[in-house]
């Protein structure tokens, strides 16, 4: 009896197969497609408690999908477009980067950013994607491709952000708004890397527009 009890303490049972974590791509099927596939909330009122040019400022009551009660202030806005600008006429291993510098007073510092731009109600983003990047840069592009769209901060923050590959550039004449001051350049993508890794590009959709493209250029090229 008592080695039987040893050998049970030395070597437990076998309870059955490990569990393991299930895959998120299985647990999340359906994210990101239409919005009617998902749990609706229960909106119970919205109070418009600021309102400015470019966003308003709601207080929304609401019943969340799982039933519970909840009161929110959240940014509305019309959402926004990313341009990811290529230049591959020298190289198409390392093609050259529409990049911009600016001063961003939220961030109280200059900013290396992607082109991009807030969409007018309504606006057609391949459109208004189009219209940003020659009024920031004076580039046309002659082929456009979606690349991705996330929100960068849903916590508090409506706005969903559409990113688009641009290629083929022609150069132009920019014409920014009033208030633009913008300083820009063609940067080859590797040394973009290179500013990211070092910490000189902290702009969030510079970062995950440019490391997912790379990420998926090298994941196409390892197949």
């Amino acid at each position: 009896m008592a080695k039987s009890a040893k050998a049970a303490k030395e070597k437990p049972a076998r309870t059955g197969k490990k569990s393991r974590p299930r895959p998120a791509t299985k647990l999340a099927k359906g994210a990101g497609g239409s919005p009617a596939a998902e749990p609706a909330e229960k909106l119970l009122s919205s109070v418009v408690v600021f309102q400015g040019p470019l966003f308003r400022v709601v207080h929304d009551k609401l019943i969340e999908p799982g039933g519970k009660h909840s009161e929110r202030d959240l940014i509305r806005h019309h959402g926004s477009v990313v341009i990811l600008a290529m230049d591959r006429k020298k190289s198409r291993k390392d093609p050259w980067v529409v990049i911009e510098r600016q001063y961003r007073h939220a961030a109280r510092r200059y900013l290396w950013e992607l082109p991009a731009g807030k969409l007018e109600p309504g606006e057609d983003p391949l459109a208004g994607a189009q219209r940003e990047l020659e009024e920031e840069t004076g580039y046309r592009a002659k082929k456009w491709k979606p690349l991705v769209e996330y929100f960068p901060s849903p916590g508090f923050l409506g706005e969903s952000m559409k990113v688009f590959l641009a290629e083929g550039l022609i150069a132009g004449d920019a014409h920014p708004e009033e208030d633009e001051q913008i300083e820009f350049r063609l940067v080859r993508l590797s040394d973009l890397v290179k500013m990211i890794e070092k910490g000189a590009i902290v702009d969030g959709k510079t970062l995950t527009s440019i490391l997912l493209y790379v990420r998926l250029k090298g994941g196409k090229r390892n197949r």
